[in-house]
Formats: C-alpha cells, structure tokens, sequence
C-alpha cells in the first residue's frame, strides 16, 4: 500500500509533463482517466478471485503486473502507448486494492480491523510529502521515464515477495472462503466490468470539452454506464436498500464529491486565483495528512461510537468543506480558505471512508468479502466518474461567463447534493444487534456466528 500511494501521488503530476513530450496533450484527459476507469476493471476481476482462490493470487498478480505496466509507460513512444500504460496500472491497482482488503477481513477480527485501515491510510503520509517533489526532481535532472523506472525497480521487492512466498492459510480458521451462508452473491461478469471500464474512460474524454466528437463520446459511454453499470452492483443499491446496498451507494457519493473536490480546487487555485504551484502542493499533502489523522481517529472511536454516525458526522464535514469551497470563489475570500477546504474535506473523508468499508465487510455474504471489496470499488470509480463527468460539464457550460471563478460556483456547488444525501441515508448503513453493544477497546470481539472475512 505505501508504493502504491508513492506511485499514485508521484506519478499524476508527472503526466502533464509525459503527455506533452509524447506531443498527446490533446489526449490528455484520457491518459489522466484511463487509471480510475481500470481500476473498476481490476476490482471487479479481484473481488471474485479473492473468494475463489483467497487473497494471495490475485494480490501477486496484481503486484506483478504493476511493474509491467510501469514499464510500459516508462518506454512509451507515443501517448497512446502511455494511455495503455496507466489503464493496465489501473487494472493492477483495483487488484491490490481489493486484495488487500480481503486479505485484512480474512486476517483480522472485528474489533481490530478499523485500526488495520488506519494503518493502510497512514501508509500513504509519507508519499504524500515525499513522492511529488522528489519525482519532479528526477524529471527535472533526469526525465519523466526515470520516475517510472524507479518505480518499477521499487515494486520488483513486494513483487517478489507475494510470488516466491510459500503458501499460506487463506482463511480464517479453515473455512473454505465459498460463499454461501446469509445471501447469494450475484457475480458480475467480466464482460460486463470490461464494457463500463471502457465507458467510464470514454466518458472521461468526452465531457474535456463540447465540440462533436466529444458529445458523441460522452453520449455512447452514459448509455453503456446506464445499462450496464448496474449490473456490477448489488440489488437495491440506486434505491438505497439497507445494509451493503445503501453502503455501496454511499461509497459512491462520497468518493465522488471528494475527488471532484480535489480536481477542481487546484484548477481554480492555478487559473482564477493566481497562486503559486508550491501552495497547490500544500493543499495535496495537507489532504493527505489530514485524511491519515482522521482514519486514525475513527479506529480508536471504533468500540464508541457507532459506525453509521461516523459515516454521517463526516459527511457534515465533508459539506461544510464544499460549502467553504463555495465561498472561496468569492473575490474578497483569501486563496487559503479554498486549500482548507481541501483538508477539511479530507478530514470528512478519513471519517467516512473507512466506516463504510468496514460496514461492507459486515455486511458482506458469509465468504464473501471479496465480492464486497469488489463492488465498493466499483461504486468509487463510478462515483468519481459520474459525479466528475457531471461538474465537469456543468463547469464547460458556464466557462463562457465573464467571471472566471463562476463555472468554479457552479461545480463546487453541485457537490452538496451528494454530500447531504450521504448524511441522510447514513441510518441505512447500520449494523445489526452488534452494533447496539460495542466490544469496549482492548476487550474481545464475540466470535460471529459464521466466519467474517472482509476488510
């Protein structure tokens, strides 16, 4: 987890400078989509490997084919071999992703997992302050391929690791990880993954701008997203149904009007106010700091306060973040009150995030956790991309306006739609019986009536 934050956070600022020297910035926003869009690929593949064999497998695949892929792009000769690169990355990454969380389902009990994720989140605190501006050093001295490369070459020891590892129990107490139990899991096909995957980066190509070609885009990736996006879901999830559809939902809006949030402040902080790059770099790592901080908290809030309300108190951070977003487009508002919007966000987020995973895993089908890693995923992605592709074209919409900093309005206020339904349908989440008696911190977790593997 800590070189995949290091590889995300030194990567992505890298891509401008790549693109430009392939002579494909034109083509950039499919180069910058085409990872979110694989992942949901790669986490769909993973979730149900991960029932079907354990975590281990798909794991190392997923390890192994990172540094294949950071290859691929490290020698790319034209943008459309880096747009492969970054979408196979992508694949690799929804693997690990998953993986690791069902591994720490599987691994961990109850009452210690919320601490198991604040670790991973504490893993991407030092990429966040390292990974950027070393990165820019090497492609400044060096070349942009170097960082991949390195990357590359860094990966090769977990890579090695994961393969060369002897085998170990992949689950709990011996229980086969088939599902069964409580519900029937109904697995998506690959098709299906590799058909939405596809629009969601065709998608994010087309709403870049409003010519034709970009309309036609956008309208063929919707439709297949509308017939086919629901397919990778739970049932009930669009209707909020309670338990790990309305959990799924959640997941979505969320991560949705977070990472918008975050593509759309840095735009404004660049064109509308002027700043410098260095305050924008601040912003990135303060998010980053401040979302560690707040995981850290929910896993010692763990056995205290019940998880939806964790989910629910961030998403009110989460709104008062977008509406100080709101007011930073004001002329008389200091640039610093959008950067705190960031990290108040991120704060929303390290409360949410986690409590939302760990409801997935409680909810998750006896067995089936890497189907509920799995589908959270895909709600992340979907939710990045619908709710993106929708600010994004609202932004395009209104940026013939005198004022620079109103298509910045009309973004940043969209965002509270997602952001309060979460707060409201945050009750839906909740757990059962076991939530109403919290295991008191350091206590032990009463042993479930059927094996729990999840997050």
């Amino acid at each position: 987890m800590f070189l995949t934050g290091f590889a995300a956070l030194a990567v992505m600022p890298l891509l401008p400078v790549a693109a430009k020297d392939l002579d494909g910035v034109a083509q950039y926003p499919l180069v910058a989509g085409a990872f979110v869009a694989a992942s949901l690929l790669g986490g769909v593949l993973g979730g149900g490997w991960a029932d079907r064999k354990g975590a281990r497998q798909p794991l190392a695949a997923g390890v192994v084919l990172t540094v294949v892929t950071l290859l691929v792009s490290a020698t790319s000769t034209t943008v459309w071999q880096l747009a492969a690169g970054r979408f196979t990355d992508g694949i690799a990454a929804g693997l690990v992703a998953v993986s690791v969380n069902a591994a720490i389902g599987r691994s961990y009990p109850e009452h210690v997992r919320a601490r198991a994720l604040a670790l991973m989140s504490a893993c991407w605190i030092v990429p966040s302050l390292a990974g950027p501006p070393l990165a820019g050093l090497v492609a400044a001295w060096w070349s942009w391929r170097m960082v991949f490369f390195g990357l590359a070459a860094l990966t090769l020891v977990p890579a090695a690791i994961a393969v060369l590892v002897p085998r170990g129990q992949d689950t709990k107490d011996g229980v086969s990880p088939r599902p069964g139990g409580r519900e029937a899991v109904r697995r998506p096909s690959s098709a299906v993954a590799v058909a939405v995957s596809g629009a969601a980066a065709l998608v994010q190509y087309g709403v870049s701008a409003w010519d034709p070609r970009h309309l036609t885009c956008t309208a063929a990736g919707l439709a297949v997203l509308l017939g086919c996006a629901p397919r990778l879901l739970p049932p009930r999830t669009f209707r909020a149904g309670h338990g790990l559809p309305a959990t799924v939902l959640l997941q979505s809006l969320a991560c949705g009007a977070y990472f918008t949030l975050e593509a759309f402040v840095p735009l404004m902080l660049t064109t509308a106010r002027q700043v410098p790059g260095v305050v924008t770099g601040m912003a990135f790592t303060g998010a980053a700091l401040a979302w560690a901080g707040a995981s850290w908290l929910q896993g010692r809030l763990h056995h205290r306060v019940l998880r939806h309300r964790l989910v629910a108190a961030g998403a009110g951070v989460m709104a008062a973040a977008v509406g100080l977003a709101v007011l930073s487009t004001l002329p008389a508002v200091p640039p610093a009150a959008a950067v705190s919007s960031m990290v108040l966000a991120a704060v929303g987020m390290g409360l949410v995030a986690p409590s939302l995973t760990l409801l997935s895993l409680t909810h998750a089908p006896a067995g089936g956790q890497g189907y509920a890693s799995s589908v959270m995923q895909t709600s992340q992605n979907l939710g990045q991309t619908g709710i993106l592709a929708l600010a994004s074209a609202l932004f395009s919409a209104v940026s013939a306006a005198a004022d620079p900093r109103a298509p910045f309005l009309g973004a940043f206020a969209l965002l509270l739609l997602p952001v309060v339904a979460v707060a409201c349908l945050a009750g839906r989440t909740r757990k059962e019986s076991r939530d109403r008696h919290p295991v008191p911190d350091g206590g032990q977790a009463p042993a479930p009536a059927h094996p729990v593997g999840k997050e």
